[in-house]
């Protein structure tokens, strides 16, 4: 599988199979994804790899967190700006439409939070997830590094075969998450990426995005 092949392929899946990923596939991955771009080569992340017995309590946790309505643990960052203008704001509101009227859920059903976050509690299925940590020192420039190596990550995923979901969802539940990891307080999780190969006969959503013309100005071409 090519550069542009792993990138046009590689989309968010919410819906894993059991099947479990080798552990060499993942050593092989985050061995190859060690040479993602780095400012200074501070190299500021740190990932933890859960599966088995210790993801399954962390999935039943958080899981029975969501479906009873916990708000989650006190932000570290936002997730998103306050207030999202247009075309921002557009882009959101059709994706998030568009994605969860996949997995069943209608945007006027009450319960819609809390079906969202126990799908996203639940990794939807994956076997493997991905914790990704960064030290709290770090400043913006190492925020950006940490983002282009979570796509590096997702783009060699792609080359084994494998499907990825990245959710900031889990730093909701930051608390329960450092208590499975053993992650001091001195870091901060940035994400989690669920990793694992996609369930057979489900609907296979891929949002639209906007045209290259929208977000690219060429000076002096």
């Amino acid at each position: 599988m090519d550069v542009y092949e792993a990138v046009d392929s590689r989309r968010a899946v919410r819906a894993f199979n059991d099947e479990p990923v080798p552990k060499e596939v993942l050593e092989r991955v985050l061995t190859a994804a060690t040479r993602a771009p780095s400012s200074g080569n501070l190299q500021p992340w740190h990932v933890y790899v859960v599966t088995g017995e210790p993801l399954a309590d962390l999935k039943k946790h958080t899981t029975a967190r969501a479906l009873a309505g916990d708000p989650g643990d006190e932000r570290e960052y936002p997730m998103y700006p306050d207030e999202l203008a247009s075309p921002y704001l557009d882009r959101f509101s059709a994706a998030a439409t568009q994605r969860y009227e996949a997995l069943g859920i209608e945007r006027d059903d009450p319960d819609r939070p809390k079906k969202i976050a126990a799908l996203n509690s639940q990794a939807f299925g994956a076997p493997v997830v991905l914790f990704c940590y960064l030290d709290r020192m770090m400043g913006p420039g190492q925020w950006a590094d940490a983002g282009m190596y979570v796509q590096t990550v997702m783009l060699l995923l792609r080359a084994e075969g494998l499907h990825s979901c990245p959710q900031v969802m889990w730093t909701m539940y930051r608390n329960t998450v450092s208590r499975t990891v053993g992650a001091d307080d001195d870091l901060v999780l940035f994400c989690g990426i669920s990793v694992g190969f996609e369930k057979e006969d489900v609907p296979r959503l891929r949002t639209g995005r906007a045209d290259m013309t929208e977000t690219v100005s060429f000076i002096g071409v």
